[in-house]
């Protein structure tokens, strides 16, 4: 890092690796990160209980925890995954986000209101405490153990694709220092405000990134390709078909997105913080219309933008010749970085920092709950009194856990994203037993638990390796699910038959 000076002190310029980085842009973004510790800090004094900080003090309205949720929901994905959708095959990526909408309203219909049956006949906090009271407590653990692996990785997977994604948009920025940048404020703001902090930060953080890709992304991008068109005599016109895509695709991200509605530790700690049953529902259908078509069509539209940008030869300069050469993902980014004047590119780079950091927290205070209350609550007899410092103890160790891990990996998300799929494939089928079946069987869920992960992670590896192809293109968690389900209903109807 080299410091260049010249008088009066406000032209100070800061480089990194010789790439300059305008003072403008600087402020903004060091602005932005001291406003999201601020945040944490005012909660901090507000935090009296475990109530206060996994929770919220069960009071938030609809709107702060729609919005939390359609930004922890998206996050990173809508930088990196919509954008790179949108790159590879056009407006039809939208579909992908259809299924977080289905997903929402379903959730909101058919779990909302038993879990509120439930909350009005125990205090719940975490997600596992549902197979506490509806199987038992070592049901409990081993869901506790399993959401807080996924969600550690989770956090770390964010840090470290937010990371990758602002140096790609942003060289003058090494792969470390974005790295400790993200982790370090998320952690801090998070260990101190507890939830609150998590929800209004979420707030701010998707306001800021609408309001970069509506005010700043989207006409700035359209205008540097040409608009209309520049796009349509550039792109085959399959890209700008609404349906061109296979239905193995839409198959495997229904299978993998809407699941996580009902297993999401996140999403369980949005309706124990809304004040009724009533505010958690409008809250969900919030969230799901602005995952679709909102949010869906953005995405997808800055990726096209960014494809219809190489084919122009506007990244000639970068080294992007041609379409095979740049990562789909990374389209976006560098689309950016290219047509961004000097100012909004600190506004964007806040955008992009909010998009994962919404994200990140979330995880990060979903796995402190599930270590605090579903493991170590279950292990050690830990007195109430003494729980908030815990927990806070807690979401600190597993913040600086996921911040190595983001630190010394390359492939945590490729690692995470399996991670995910063996929480979704061993979860799911346990929860929909435990409010919709007659016999609840903890031994048929503990199994279900172990056989459907399991399922999933083998295939996967095998499926990476080349070893095993996967039928029709279908996604190996839908084998997991399947394997889950059927191994709790012989392992249950084998315990009736036994109690006959």
């Amino acid at each position: 890092m080299q410091f260049s000076t010249c008088f009066p002190v406000h032209f100070i310029i800061i480089t990194f690796e010789g790439v300059l980085i305008h003072p403008i842009d600087l402020t903004i973004f060091i602005v932005y990160l001291l406003a999201m510790l601020g945040v944490g800090f005012y909660f901090m004094r507000k935090n009296k209980n475990l109530d206060d900080y996994y929770v919220g003090g069960r009071g938030m309205n609809s709107l702060h925890i729609g919005l939390s949720v359609v930004a922890t929901d998206v996050g990173g994905g809508f930088s990196i995954g919509l954008g790179g959708l949108g790159f590879a095959i056009g407006i039809a990526g939208s579909w992908m986000l259809f299924t977080g909408l289905i997903g929402a309203w379903l959730s909101a219909i058919i779990l909302i209101p038993r879990v509120f049956k439930l909350i009005g006949k125990h205090k719940l906090f975490t997600f596992p405490e549902i197979f506490l009271h509806l199987f038992n407590k070592k049901v409990a653990l081993i869901a506790g153990i399993i959401s807080a692996i996924g969600y550690i990785g989770f956090t770390s997977a964010q840090i470290l694709a937010g990371a990758k994604l602002a140096t790609a948009t942003f060289p003058a920025l090494g792969l470390q220092q974005a790295v400790l940048i993200m982790g370090v404020t998320a952690v801090i703001y998070t260990v101190f405000g507890g939830l609150k902090a998590v929800i209004y930060t979420d707030t701010v953080q998707w306001l800021m990134l609408m309001g970069g890709l509506i005010f700043i992304g989207i006409p700035l991008g359209y205008q540097a390709v040409g608009g209309w068109e520049g796009i349509t005599t550039t792109l085959d016109p399959s890209f700008l078909n609404i349906w061109n895509v296979e239905w193995q695709q839409l198959l495997n991200w229904a299978i993998t997105i809407i699941p996580i509605w009902f297993i999401g530790m996140t999403l369980y700690q949005r309706i124990y913080a809304s004040k009724d049953e009533k505010t958690a529902k409008r809250a969900w259908f919030i969230a799901g219309l602005f995952e679709w078509p909102i949010m869906a069509f953005m995405g997808v539209l800055l990726g096209l933008f960014a494809r219809v940008a190489v084919q122009q030869g506007l990244f000639e300069g970068l080294g992007y010749n041609e379409i095979a050469d740049m990562d789909s993902e990374m389209g976006l980014p560098i689309m950016l970085r290219t047509v961004l004047p000097v100012g909004l590119m600190g506004l964007m780079m806040s955008a992009y920092f909010s998009a994962i950091m919404s994200t990140a927290d979330s995880c990060l205070m979903a796995a402190s709950g599930n270590v605090v209350t579903d493991i170590l609550s279950n292990i050690l007899p830990i007195k109430e009194e003494k729980l908030l410092k815990y927990s806070q103890i807690a979401t600190f160790t597993i913040g600086a856990l996921a911040l190595l891990l983001a630190t010394l990996m390359t492939n945590v998300l490729d690692l995470m994203l399996l991670s995910y799929s063996f929480m979704v494939s061993g979860l799911f089928i346990p929860l929909i037993a435990a409010f919709f079946f007659k016999k609840k069987d903890p031994q048929a869920a503990i199994a279900a638990m172990i056989s459907g992960g399991s399922t999933t992670l083998i295939l996967e590896v095998l499926n990476k390796e080349e070893i095993l192809h996967m039928p029709w293109g279908i996604d190996p968690n839908i084998f997991g699910i399947l394997m889950s389900l059927i191994v709790y209903l012989s392992v249950a109807n084998s315990h009736a038959y036994r109690m006959r």
